[in-house]
């Protein structure tokens, strides 16, 4: 059993000066029990809590470290862009050569505006899509979160998922009425809302893989069903890559699936892993935003000088080495195929979602296919076998409605570890 003095220290003097003792709920533990453990540094695919405990780490600090850890280049380019100072407020050349990076990669995406995290860039998107439409009203999907934005939190995913709480005080029910819920992966729900809410319409946002529930996969034809109804009745198709983006493929769900849409959202694997967001899409809806358009959206610390160029490095390495998304693809199959056979041998019921780089684990005898499958998990299983891979030196995210995140760093050697701690922790929910 490892010791974990120092985090409950931590933890211990956060809970008397932070919220919960942490800066988003998710990291609490709150859902699996117990206290959280405190990081100190990352290499690679390992973490290393303060009291020294080593972890193979599955959370990647919930997706953008798709190269690893302190991947070296990435290290490299921040450190000599820090040298020449964090922020300017005013234009940089590396604003520039993102922008253009992620326009050549990214289908549909023509123009694109930096901002500060996925919530701003799902905020700012929206507002725009409201803005080229001249209506008001979104259709978002049951457990799919597109951050903490009032529009968003009706029925979300992700730690307000987690938490049994899908919706949250202090957003106006005005708010609320504005925020339509279909069913992820049911076209018909959507028709549905379309139809009663006739030229009412703006936007219809996505993740386009769920991610927020646990990892759960588009049907066939969900995502160009999508696309065919937001043409017909004049609607902003945006898919919220935040968690997606340059995972799935260099171009994303877009380049994954072959379905574009109109205005796209991404996060913080923009900027190598340090706190960034982005929106972009079509000219035509771009040239809205102010200062070129009357939609206004500001942020002094958008673009800054050293997650773009984080950002610049760590993409550049993905476009120029697609093998990698082979590779992520290998090693995921290799779990999730693992996973499935010795939870049949243990006798535990358990679905095991997976695509890509991107795996969940769900206590449940159903086939996990929207919200409602989703919350048939059986979270109390969930949290034992949390702890069980913790205490085997497995780091997965602490709560059942989340996705594992594999990276280029994860060896040969990780995925066998990991395998081999499956197989003992799976005996704990028993």
């Amino acid at each position: 059993m490892m010791t974990t003095t120092k985090s409950e220290e931590l933890f211990a003097r956060a809970v008397e000066k932070i919220p919960g003792g942490v800066n988003s709920p998710v990291r609490a533990f709150k859902s699996v029990g117990g206290n959280p453990v405190f990081i100190e540094r990352g290499e690679n695919a390992h973490f290393w809590d303060v009291d020294g405990n080593e972890y193979i780490d599955y959370v990647m600090s919930w997706g953008p470290l798709i190269l690893g850890h302190a991947h070296h280049e990435v290290t490299l380019a921040i450190q000599e862009a820090a040298s020449r100072g964090a922020s300017y407020g005013a234009p940089t050349k590396i604003e520039v050569k993102m922008a253009e990076l992620i326009c050549s990669m990214v289908p549909s995406v023509e123009m694109v505006r930096m901002v500060n995290s996925g919530t701003e860039a799902t905020m700012s998107a929206i507002r725009l899509a409201r803005a080229y439409t001249k209506k008001k009203k979104i259709i978002k999907f049951e457990g799919c979160y597109h951050g903490h934005g009032d529009s968003f939190l009706i029925k979300a995913g992700s730690g307000a998922l987690t938490l049994g709480v899908p919706s949250s005080p202090g957003v106006p029910d005005e708010t609320a009425a504005l925020t339509l819920n279909a069913v992820y992966n049911d076209l018909a729900s959507v028709e549905k809302m379309i139809a009663e809410n006739s030229g009412d319409i703006a936007a219809i946002i996505v993740e386009p893989v769920a991610a927020n529930m646990g990892v759960v996969v588009p049907a066939e034809g969900f995502l160009k069903g999508l696309r065919d109804l937001a043409t017909q009745h004049n609607v902003v198709l945006i898919f919220d890559e935040v968690l997606t983006g340059f995972r799935l493929s260099a171009g994303g769900a877009q380049e994954r699936f072959g379905v574009r849409a109109d205005l796209v959202t991404m996060g913080k694997v923009i900027g190598g892993g340090l706190p960034v967001g982005a929106y972009g899409g079509k000219r035509e809806i771009m040239q809205l935003v102010a200062p070129s358009g009357p939609m206004y959206q500001a942020g002094t610390l958008s673009g800054n000088p050293l997650a773009m160029t984080a950002g610049f490095a760590a993409l550049s390495i993905l476009k120029r080495k697609p093998i990698i998304y082979e590779q992520l693809e290998a090693k995921a199959k290799f779990l999730a195929e693992n996973f499935r056979e010795a939870a049949s041998d243990a006798g535990v019921a358990v679905q095991v979602n997976h695509i890509d780089s991107l795996i969940t684990v769900f206590f449940t005898e159903n086939p996990v296919l929207n919200y409602a499958d989703a919350i048939t998990s059986d979270t109390e299983k969930y949290g034992k076998f949390f702890h069980a891979m913790l205490n085997e030196g497995v780091y997965l995210p602490p709560a059942q409605f989340e996705a594992m995140f594999v990276s280029t760093a994860h060896t040969q050697k990780d995925l066998d570890k990991t395998v081999d701690a499956f197989k003992k922790a799976i005996q704990a929910v028993k």
